[in-house]
């Protein structure tokens, strides 16, 4: 069943995802060649606890972490190590915050150091189809339209979209209703209705589209060892259009970036 927000919830919401937002942004200047994940790991649960909120992946269906860290084949629930980064990795950081009772939950694929350029693209399209997937939740529309446009933009591109992991409804639990697949056929699915919240995440292969897991029993990587990307946005369908609650605007201005890609997606000006 989707759980609609009232406009104070979704507020509520806002702060949890931008929490989470604030703290790839501060992770944004640490991620280099020779940092581990768990130094990453321990600044992030510092920084979430600092902020009055509660890690929201630590200790979830028994996870050991507060981030989700997936280095280049890694696709997703990689769990921190003590292994340092390397100059031409990839690394997928996916966080969570639980405050006021609800959750943000927020990723985004870092470059380390300096990334092939056939990598840097995969990345570029990954996160172009996020947005893609954005622009299609809107009143009279159903989850399989947003699946579809995602699989449609990335397919063209020749990568592989992961089928057995889907984006998903957000609240007062982490996973609720409905799904939300990154392929999928138009008009097909549930219908979105006013005060929805939901995760819209495409995981993208620049290979197959084939997974295997390894025996921690987390850790998902791709079945032909090729790297992979993927990028999560928090989303609320108010007045009928998406209006995005989290940000990567606090990661761009760590790392110098400038972007316009959320105006679209924004009823006011965000306040960082």
């Amino acid at each position: 069943m989707i759980v609609v927000k009232t406009s104070e919830e979704i507020e509520l919401m806002r702060e949890s995802a931008l929490i989470v937002s604030k703290t790839l942004g501060m992770l944004a200047s640490e991620i280099k060649p020779g940092v581990t994940g768990l130094y990453l790991d321990e600044l992030a649960e510092t920084f979430i606890r600092d902020h009055g909120a509660a890690p929201g992946f630590l200790g979830m269906y028994d996870f050991p972490n507060t981030l989700n860290l997936s280095p280049n084949a890694q696709v997703v629930h990689g769990i921190p190590s003590d292994e340092p980064l390397k100059d031409g990795d990839i690394l997928s950081v996916d966080c969570g915050a639980l405050k006021n009772d609800f959750y943000g939950d927020h990723a985004y694929t870092f470059e380390v150091g300096e990334v092939a350029p056939e990598t840097k693209k995969l990345l570029k399209i990954t996160k172009e189809s996020l947005y893609v997937g954005i622009e299609h939740f809107k009143i009279g529309n159903r989850v399989g339209d947003v699946g579809y446009a995602i699989q449609q933009y990335c397919e063209a591109h020749g990568y592989g979209i992961v089928r057995e992991l889907v984006g998903h409804g957000l609240g007062k639990k982490l996973h609720e209703a409905p799904e939300m697949p990154n392929y999928g056929k138009r008009g097909r699915g549930k219908k979105f209705v006013e005060g929805m919240v939901v995760a819209i995440e495409p995981m993208v292969n620049m290979g197959t589209r084939r997974i295997k897991q390894l025996k921690d029993g987390w850790t998902i990587l791709t079945a032909d060892g090729k790297p992979s990307a993927h990028f999560e946005h928090d989303i609320a369908l108010i007045n009928g259009k998406p209006e995005l609650l989290s940000t990567f605007q606090y990661i761009y201005d760590a790392l110098g970036i400038k972007s316009d890609e959320e105006d679209a997606y924004r009823t006011s000006k965000l306040q960082l």
